[in-house]
């Protein structure tokens, strides 16, 4: 027997960071959404007692540093889970992107694991599990589009934004978010919008939500990372309705109405970067 599940990457519309907190996690407000770019993961049951990982991607770990992995385990543990399980990850979200990729893939095994081992977990049950995973893998479980608060593990469901296309933009150089938070300098950071953001996605106000785009670790990461800056800028130049850094980068993403805009700020984008993808919106539960 063998389930198959999708992962789809997100984007942060708004990311805002309020302050740290006492366990020395950051207090973040975001308000996120999926797109059409996503792993494809296969479930089978085995008859050894076991987990297993694998993806033929080499910088896919197949051990405990892999969220599905830690995901599959807590699942197994907390409810006492005899069954085995063969994990196969057909990975198409670039890694360390700030797309979510590992935390979707996790959430993708919890629900996948639910379905796979019949467990008959409620959703909110596998976020609220998710949480122990990672920051964002309660967003990902919901699979839709959401306001995030706490360290992201307080999720308040909203609509599906304005349909539009996503031009997503991948440097080579990878991120480390913890050093991201790490040097975020709270006092000097200029707030997002998120009340009039969700406001804009409940009206499905697309120009509305391309004016409160904002991410505050971009403050961090752009200074760092001239390349991000220019990817930017270029997509500005091509066309592009908006632009912002999704998480704490570097994937640089452009939302536009006009699949015509979207391939031209594709092929603007070629020649410098070698990751560059052009997908629709998705905001619904898939």
């Amino acid at each position: 027997m063998y389930i198959i599940e999708k992962a789809p990457a997100k984007i942060n519309l708004t990311l805002d960071v309020l302050y740290k907190r006492s366990d020395q996690y950051h207090e973040v407000e975001m308000v996120m959404t999926t797109v059409d770019l996503a792993d494809r993961i296969e479930f089978f049951l085995i008859e050894e007692d076991k987990i297993e990982v694998a993806s033929e991607n080499r910088f896919v770990p197949n051990d405990e540093r892999n969220l599905a992995y830690r995901a599959a385990k807590l699942l197994k543990e907390r409810y006492d889970v005899k069954q085995g399980v063969y994990i196969k990850i057909d990975k198409q979200i670039p890694v360390a992107a700030g797309l979510a990729g590992g935390s979707s893939d996790a959430a993708a095994t919890l629900r996948g694991l639910n379905r796979l081992w019949e467990l008959n977990i409620t959703l909110r049950e596998l976020a609220v599990l998710g949480a122990e995973v990672g920051s964002d893998v309660s967003f990902c479980v919901y699979n839709s589009t959401a306001l995030a608060k706490g360290r992201g593990e307080t999720i308040i469901e909203l609509p599906a934004p304005p349909q539009c296309w996503v031009i997503l933009a991948k440097p080579a150089q990878g991120v480390s978010t913890q050093s991201v938070y790490q040097s975020l300098q709270l006092n000097d950071i200029e707030h997002p919008d998120t009340d009039g953001m969700v406001q804009a996605i409940k009206r499905s106000d697309y120009q509305g939500v391309c004016n409160r785009l904002k991410n505050v670790l971009e403050t961090v990461t752009l200074p760092k990372n001239p390349e991000v800056e220019q990817i930017k800028e270029q997509m500005l130049r091509s066309g592009a309705d908006a632009v912002l850094m999704s998480g704490s980068g570097p994937t640089v993403f452009g939302l536009v109405q006009q699949e015509s805009r979207a391939d031209r700020i594709y092929n603007s984008l070629r020649g410098f970067c070698e990751e560059v993808y052009v997908v629709r919106l998705l905001g619904n539960r898939q």
